[in-house]
């Protein structure tokens, strides 16, 4: 034999990084745990080095997991039968009257992952000897590059992609939960960390006045557009705010360009249906180029009308392609309107768009995603019976009366149904600049 060749440090490091290279993908799935089977089974993808031991993986399936109380068992069963787990726990099974143990037991601490298992296999990961927290890994049949995937090379096993609602380890809802109490009520309102009154000595910025920008836009006016913005929360008026800001920005762009970028990062994040539209109405704007389709003064509140409501009473109607005018189907009836208001569509049927009514449904879903964030439990439940069945509407419109709620209300639907408006313009290859 001829001699060893000694492996100098820079050629171990080389070796070493290219090993660091090629790591398992390992799905873990919870199948269930106290007696109970879950479903959809909640799930966790680990990046696995070949340095990472059961014992590493135990704790990083246990921290993707949700666990605090670490002060349990863990065991995993391969397929072959042959166990991993710490050494005492392996001597009991070992001699246990069930006879579980083929084998001697792996060391969890010791026993590397990927010297273990092959791609493709299963095998079971149960944490707590008693609850039995049961998880199916299942290792990818293809390596993968840690620093392409996650960036880095982790020291530990690492969790970088996931699904799925995590049970709390003793089935507890609330800290003092006993399995016995009732859960404490809802607060009224909601914490001030969530609705922007956090820290609590900085002032909640006001409102939008929805009516005080419609006059703004209305004359054109550039600084009353702003004044009614600057300084106010548009969370819930980000259409109307970005309307008004596009016809600010025709007139006088330097002076509210801050504003449409704002609104653009704000209309990115929310991502309602005409948001994207928007905010890329709102880019072009300030790049001074033109919008990406159709410039047409459509509107869109009038628009709306034509495409949402009751099937059976709202017949659509027509959109002008050449000034942007929309009338309801009943304008082309002459029987219904008389000679001198009829509008004839068919003398010029290229200049007119068919605008078809889509009927009630994302209405009432606007309803519960409004109800299902009132922060009352008592109303929200009164809510909640009301928009179920047949006269969901009336219901939920005499109950939001009586609560003083009725101009919240309109404010939170026309933003939504000036959204789907955009969009369905733009499905058309059509902008609104009005």
């Amino acid at each position: 034999m001829g001699p060893k060749l000694k492996m100098s440090g820079v050629d171990r490091r080389v070796s070493v990084g290219l090993m660091a290279r090629r790591w398992f993908s390992i799905r873990v799935e919870l199948l269930g745990g106290r007696g109970e089977q879950l479903w959809p089974y909640p799930g966790r993808v680990f990046a696995v080095g070949p340095e990472h031991t059961f014992a590493d993986l135990a704790r990083a399936i246990d921290t993707a997991f949700a666990r605090w109380d670490l002060s349990h068992l863990s065991l995993f069963t391969l397929a072959d039968g042959r166990v991993v787990t710490d050494v005492e726990t392996g001597a009991d099974l070992a001699t246990s009257a069930f006879d579980v143990m083929p084998t001697a037991a792996l060391d969890i601490e010791v026993a590397k992952v990927m010297r273990t298992v092959k791609e493709g296999a299963q095998f079971r990961y149960v944490f707590d000897l008693g609850d039995d927290w049961t998880h199916c890994c299942t290792v990818d049949a293809a390596h993968i590059d840690p620093a392409d995937v996650l960036g880095v090379i982790p020291p530990a096993p690492m969790a970088y992609w996931g699904w799925g609602t995590i049970p709390d380890q003793y089935d507890r809802a609330w800290a003092e939960d006993d399995g016995k109490g009732r859960a404490p009520s809802r607060p009224r309102q909601p914490h001030t960390m969530l609705d922007g009154g956090w820290p609590e000595n900085g002032e909640r910025p006001p409102l939008v006045q929805v009516d005080e920008l419609r006059v703004a836009v209305a004359s054109r006016d550039v600084a009353g557009i702003a004044a009614a913005l600057e300084g106010h929360d548009v969370s819930e008026a980000l259409q109307r705010a970005g309307s008004a800001v596009l016809v600010a920005l025709q007139a006088a762009p330097d002076r509210v360009s801050s504003l449409a970028i704002s609104l653009v990062q704000r209309l990115e994040l929310r991502s309602l249906p005409g948001d994207e539209e928007l905010a890329q109405d709102l880019l072009a704007a300030v790049r001074r180029e033109p919008p990406p389709g159709r410039p047409l003064p459509v509107d869109l509140e009038e628009l709306s009308g034509l495409l949402e409501g009751d099937l059976a009473s709202n017949e659509g109607g027509f959109l002008d392609l050449r000034t942007g005018e929309v009338i309801p189907a009943v304008m082309t009836d002459e029987a219904m309107v008389g000679a001198d208001a009829v509008v004839d569509v068919d003398a010029e049927p290229d200049r007119w768009l068919h605008v078809f009514c889509e009927g009630s449904r994302a209405g009432w879903e606007d309803m519960a995603t409004y109800v299902a964030a009132v922060a009352d439990s008592h109303l929200r439940e009164q809510l909640e019976r009301a928009i179920e069945g047949k006269g969901a509407y009336r219901r939920f419109r005499d109950l939001i009366g009586d609560e003083g709620l009725t101009q919240a209300w309109r404010d939170f639907s026309d933003e939504r149904q000036l959204g789907r408006a955009r969009e369905y313009l733009a499905e058309q290859g059509i902008r609104s600049t009005s």
